[in-house]
């Protein structure tokens, strides 16, 4: 098979199951909001199950759901069978995942879940199903096509059950109101964890890496000091020490333009006045939508009195993992 025609089956299959997420879109309705009443109202937990594929997602969905406020746990319909619906309670919402509806591990279990008052959520392709028929809101995932070239092997299908999935905890997430703090409780271990956890402080430039001038330092001795630093802007302070302004290159250039004699202008003449600053105890990314929303490359950094202390540089925060 020629390098062409493998690309263009790979391009073929995101289509596929790129159309079937798309058209979700036209199916989301009343049901949908229902489905997020029932969960944010929930006394208990959120039971997700599932049979193979749809198994492997409704992992993934109770997972999603954990990490982002809402306690979630799954549950395998052939344990279930043999005890572990002991694990659900009175209290508990049940989100079942199966494309055809018809599962016969799952429909083992839906008449005890039904004894216990606990409603179920469906996602399923089959309107005419036992799951569907059972289900207190059914949330429908059917496909035109499988990306399969059988129609056979859960595919589109199991992508369109998984985005569904997605956009219920997103949804839900925001309904909740579940903040960043609250994000970084749930991840304090791993690369998520540290990374919500990085200040401003441990990713500042200090000493010799900072470039520090007075109001009334000549630009052509800013310069130096930018470049001696290896950064892209000098702090501007005043006597005692507070910032009152920053010098990047491009103040200089804007400045040079205006006056071919510049390099012999006081900083404060080509400085930026009031620049947006941080402070060391800031999370670092916090500090980056600052800079994200105007454009800065760097930021000086600065404690209680208004001196500046570090300065973060957008290509460290890059380097750390942040953007």
């Amino acid at each position: 098979m020629q390098e062409k025609e493998l690309l263009n089956l790979a391009k073929q299959a995101l289509e596929t199951e790129a159309n079937a997420i798309i058209g979700l879109q036209e199916r989301l309705d009343a049901t949908f909001a229902r489905a997020v009443e029932l969960i944010l109202n929930c006394q208990g937990r959120i039971v997700v199950t599932g049979m193979g594929k749809s198994g492997h997602i409704g992992r993934k969905l109770a997972a999603t759901l954990s990490s982002t406020g809402t306690p979630a746990l799954f549950l395998h319909p052939a344990e279930g069978v043999h005890g572990d619906l002991g694990s659900i309670t009175e209290g508990d919402v049940l989100i079942a995942l199966s494309y055809g509806g018809d599962t016969e591990e799952i429909s083992a279990i839906l008449p005890a879940i039904k004894r216990l008052g606990v409603p179920i959520i469906a996602f399923c392709g089959r309107s005419d199903s036992e799951l569907a028929r059972r289900a207190e809101v059914l949330l429908d995932i059917s496909v035109e096509k499988e990306a399969c070239p059988f129609n056979l092997a859960p595919t589109a299908s199991t992508a369109a059950m998984l985005a569904l999935g997605d956009a219920l905890a997103v949804v839900i997430m925001q309904a909740r109101r579940f903040s960043q703090e609250d994000y970084k409780k749930l991840h304090p271990a791993g690369r998520l964890g540290r990374l919500m956890l990085l200040q401003a402080g441990d990713l500042m430039r200090t000493g010799d890496s900072m470039a520090t001038v007075k109001e009334t330092t000549p630009i052509q001795e800013v310069l130096f000091a930018i470049t001696s630093a290896h950064a892209g802007s000098a702090n501007v302070i005043d006597k005692d020490g507070k910032l009152v302004g920053i010098v990047a290159d491009g103040d200089i250039r804007r400045h040079m333009l205006k006056n071919p004699e510049g390099l012999k202008s006081p900083a404060n003449a080509a400085m930026t006045k009031n620049p947006k600053t941080s402070v060391a105890t800031q999370l670092a990314t916090e500090a980056l939508l600052v800079m994200e929303k105007y454009q800065i490359g760097e930021m000086p950094v600065v404690d209680d009195a208004g001196r500046p202390i570090g300065v973060l540089n957008l290509k460290d925060l890059l380097r750390a993992g942040i953007i």
